[in-house]
């Protein structure tokens, strides 16, 4: 049975429809871009295991570390045994870090949710993220941008199903919980049932992306598309380059250095969304913002960074990559500089601020594998991609702690104003000018570090 998931049994039949890859590949995305929900039930959990929000906080970073991590191990190995047995591992990972974070919660053991939601199920978020990507770009050659966005839009738009829906689970398996009060928690019971649900349910819903992804036949091309096109596009190669002699290279290191500094600019905001919106608007200790709209506002940010996903990517389709990374740092600058001086003028500017930096938070990963693809070709790329995926496990760390390093040292939670955030703002801007030059400096990889052509065709 196990041998069903063997790369040489996915091979698409005559005729099979690309279109239907994207769906197998969103399913999965759908489901580990549930990581972005987490704040749904996370006072739950620190009454429940009577610790601080940096004790539970941690939960998340394990896991984006995890993701990071083992995206750049394991990227070889996905590339080499094929997206439906790195999916099958993916769900599998994904799901018994819920089952064993359930265990955790059941018993009061902090340590057990640790270990499976952040480690269990962070590998299963590595291992998924990247599992299609270089399917989906060997179906769609003609238009990676596209492909790529239709997927990663899904983790983008995870947290939106996640969100409400932990919710309504919370309270049917707890009746004095309210998902509409913030300050609402739930028990310890709920909390372990909830994680059990989402374990199985992630699980039988990723088992679609495995059961229909499939890869092209060797030779395969889509009708009326010609290859020699690709030689008309700059920086677009026709070689192939392995992981391996990719990070040897320089456009690899700035590329990782573009990761990194829109990733970081972009969870400046993600991170603090909800608090941020409050305080811009707090004048003698109130704010005019309810926690229900900043509820909201968050939910509106999501939307933007999941439409971001798929439109600026299929831009990138027209384009080019190198310009529209150029959109999103300078236009990262201009938005930040805007939202610092600003922003606190009219709640209607800040939400279309905030939202366009979260829409080229959004298109950046969307794009980057594409952007890979035309540097690095296909031979290797979802090895490439997790390499580089290091930098979101990098930016993950330092986004909150530029943000909140800034916001300890101007007063306590619940007291700050506009003026509190502009220091780490005008930081953002500073790290967004780094990744501009840094895109500015990616050049084609030289031809020593190209593969043969009888090794690239295996």
């Amino acid at each position: 049975m196990l041998s069903a998931l063997d790369r040489e049994h996915t091979v698409a039949p005559a005729g099979y429809s690309r279109w239907l890859i994207p769906p197998a590949a969103l399913s999965v995305h759908l489901c580990i871009g549930q990581v972005y929900a987490t704040s749904v039930y996370k006072n739950s959990l620190v009454q429940h295991f009577d610790t601080g929000q940096t004790a539970i906080g941690v939960i998340f970073s394990i896991a984006i570390v995890m993701l990071g991590l083992s995206a750049a191990l394991g990227g070889t190995w996905v590339e080499a045994n094929g997206p439906r047995k790195a999916m099958f591992v993916s769900a599998a990972f994904w799901a018994s870090g819920f089952l064993v974070g359930a265990l955790g919660i059941a018993t009061t053991q902090l340590w057990l949710l640790y270990l499976g939601y952040g480690v269990l199920g962070g590998i299963g978020l590595g291992i998924g993220y990247i599992s299609p990507v270089s399917t989906l770009i060997k179906w769609f050659p003609d238009r990676p941008g596209l492909a790529t966005g239709l997927a990663i839009m899904g983790f983008g738009g995870g947290a939106l199903i996640a969100g409400p829906l932990s919710r309504q689970l919370l309270s049917f398996y707890d009746s004095g919980y309210d998902p509409n009060v913030a300050t609402s928690v739930a028990s310890g019971e709920a909390l372990t049932a909830l994680f059990v649900t989402l374990g199985v349910g992630y699980f039988v819903i990723m088992m679609f992306g495995v059961v229909n992804i499939r890869v092209p036949a060797d030779g395969w091309r889509p009708v009326d598309w010609d290859p020699a096109s690709v030689q008309a596009k700059p920086l677009v190669t026709t070689a192939q380059v392995s992981a391996a002699n990719a990070i040897r290279t320089r456009s690899f290191w700035l590329l990782w250095i573009v990761l990194f500094c829109n990733v970081t600019a972009g969870i400046g905001i993600l991170e603090q969304a909800s608090p941020m919106i409050q305080d811009f608007f707090r004048e003698g200790g109130t704010s005019s913002v309810a926690v229900t709209a900043a509820a909201g506002f968050v939910g509106v940010l999501s939307l933007f960074n999941m439409a971001g996903r798929f439109v600026w990517s299929s831009t990138s389709d027209l384009i080019g990559r190198k310009p529209i990374y150029m959109l999103y740092l300078g236009g990262g600058i201009v938005l930040y500089t805007l939202l610092a001086v600003f922003g606190g003028s009219a709640i209607p500017l800040f939400v279309l601020l905030a939202g366009l930096i979260l829409s080229f938070y959004g298109g950046g990963f969307a794009t980057i594998p594409a952007y890979l693809r035309d540097l690095f070709g296909t031979y290797q790329v979802g090895a490439i991609h997790g390499r580089l995926l290091t930098a979101w496990s990098a930016a993950g760390v330092a986004g909150p702690l530029i943000i909140n390093g800034f916001l300890d040292a101007q007063g306590k939670p619940g007291t700050l104003t506009a003026d509190a955030y502009r220091p780490a703002l005008f930081t953002m801007v500073g790290l967004l000018a780094v990744g501009f030059v840094a895109n500015l400096l990616v050049r084609p990889v030289p031809a020593d570090v190209h593969e043969k052509e009888e090794v690239a065709a295996v």
